[in-house]
């Protein structure tokens, strides 16, 4: 990746600040060495990251290993995941919060996917 001319970006997937361990950022740090941009897409999910502590903490532990919050996706419905779903007015009442607490670029966009838009539908 380092040889190319390009710029490139990697997003990772990480949920909850839990999942940012050092060996996670260890392996970050190795991608920010070679000049690449790290975003971080998160789902929301009830239960897991469903709250403002939780998706705080998340945003900071991602900006201390160099990746920015990119996305903050519903839960798309799929059979089996209905129970992990939350509300999209508690989901934007979490986003107000973050923009409470947090410096703008920690706020991560939240997004839903629509089958056949051509682009994630900002909430």
């Amino acid at each position: 990746i380092s040889s190319t001319t390009l710029h490139t970006v990697v997003v990772i997937h990480a949920n909850h600040p839990n999942e940012i361990d050092d060996k996670v950022k260890q392996a970050l740090a190795r991608f920010r060495n070679e000049g690449i941009t790290l975003l971080n897409q998160s789902v929301l999910l009830r239960g897991i990251n469903d709250d403002e502590d939780a998706l705080a903490r998340l945003s900071e532990q991602l900006f201390t290993g160099g990746v920015l919050p990119y996305y903050l996706h519903m839960l798309d419905p799929v059979a089996g995941s209905r129970h992990f779903a939350v509300e999209e007015q508690r989901a934007k009442e979490i986003i107000r919060e973050l923009r409470r607490r947090l410096p703008g670029y920690l706020v991560p966009r939240l997004v839903r996917e629509v089958a056949g838009a051509g682009y994630k539908i900002p909430l």
